[in-house]
C-alpha cells in the first residue's frame, strides 16, 4: 500500500507546487505514535532533538560555505613560504598538509567545495578552516 507521507504532498500538488523538503529522524508511519495524541514533544528526547539540530546546523553551514573554488597560482605553490608546510614530524601536521595538497589539486574553477569534500572523503565542514586559511594567503578564491 502506498503511503504518501506528510503534508509535503499537499504543498507539491498540481497548482501549488511549492518546493520543500521534510527532515525527520523517523519516516512517516514507521512509529506507532505518528499522527496520534502521543506524537508530541514528550515523545522527543533531548538527545534526539539535539541530534536533529546538529544535522540541520551542518546542512546550513555547508550551504553557506559551498562555492566553486579556483586556485590563484600556476603549478604547485611553495607552501613553506606561507607557513603551510610541516616543519615537525607530527602525524596530524602531515595529515593537514596532505589535505591542503589534495584540496589545491581540485580547485580548478570547476569543483565546488562539496564535490571536493566528496572526492577526498572528508566532511565538508572539516575543510572550512583550511579554505579560509588558503583564501587568507590568496592561494584560493571563490568564483561563485
Amino acid at each position: 500500500m502506498f503511503r504518501g507521507g506528510g503534508d509535503e504532498r499537499q504543498y507539491c500538488s498540481p497548482g501549488i507546487d511549492l518546493p520543500l523538503v521534510t527532515v525527520m529522524r523517523s519516516k512517516h508511519y514507521e512509529y506507532p505514535e505518528y499522527h496520534t495524541s502521543k506524537d508530541d514533544l514528550d515523545f522527543i528526547s533531548p538527545a534526539g532533538l539535539y541530534g536533529g539540530y546538529n544535522v540541520l546546523k551542518y546542512c546550513l553551514l555547508c550551504l553557506e560555505h559551498n562555492e566553486v573554488l579556483q586556485n590563484t597560482f600556476l603549478c604547485q605553490p611553495h607552501l613553506s613560504k606561507y607557513g603551510l608546510y610541516p616543519t615537525v614530524s607530527i602525524k596530524r601536521e602531515k595529515a593537514d598538509f596532505r589535505i591542503i595538497k589534495n584540496l589545491l589539486s581540485y580547485t580548478d574553477g570547476n569543483n565546488d567545495l562539496l564535490s571536493i569534500a566528496e572526492i577526498l572523503g572528508i566532511k565538508m565542514w572539516d575543510l572550512f578552516a583550511i579554505v579560509d586559511q588558503l583564501k587568507g594567503e590568496e592561494l584560493l578564491e571563490g568564483t561563485s
